[in-house]
């Protein structure tokens, strides 16, 4: 049984476990402890804002839940409406649990708190080669034709 939750502090060692996995696959494997560390204090500091969502399994054997999905998600103003919007800046089901609708589960969930929460709008990236995260998303919604462009300023 899987449900889709806002993370709470107690579920910091099933989110590090993915958030892991997820920085490893995008390039970023030697991140530092102490950004992880203000990370997840971001996510649990209700004033900022970021969120993260978890897909948590149930292991009914054991009466034991898993953290099989994450989503961070920043709430922030819009220029053209008083009322926020929501940028999905990562999203990552467990390599293993893929292909099981965890992903569509999360989606629909941030949907509904979009609504519950009165944002604008949900929007996202994603790489041009992610093309199984692309399949997902083309069943959600229709592509929007935009060009990015960014300054590192590091």
């Amino acid at each position: 049984m899987i449900d889709i939750i806002k993370a709470e502090a107690t579920h910091r060692a099933g989110w590090e476990t993915l958030w892991r996995q997820n920085i490893a696959k995008f390039g970023a494997p030697d991140m530092s402890d102490d950004v992880i560390d203000g990370l997840w204090q971001r996510i649990l500091n209700s004033d900022h804002g970021m969120q993260a969502w978890l897909a948590m399994d149930r292991d009914t054997d054991h009466d034991a839940w898993t953290v099989v999905g994450l989503a961070h998600i920043i709430v922030h103003p819009h220029t053209f409406s008083l009322r926020n919007v929501a940028y999905l800046e990562d999203f990552w089901v467990s390599e293993d649990q893929r292909g099981k609708g965890i992903g569509g589960k999360m989606m629909s969930e941030l949907q509904v708190q979009a609504k519950q929460q009165d944002w604008v709008r949900l929007y996202w990236l994603t790489a041009g080669d992610n093309h199984g995260a692309q399949r997902m998303y083309d069943r959600l919604t229709e592509r929007v034709d935009s060009v990015l462009y960014k300054i590192d300023t590091l």
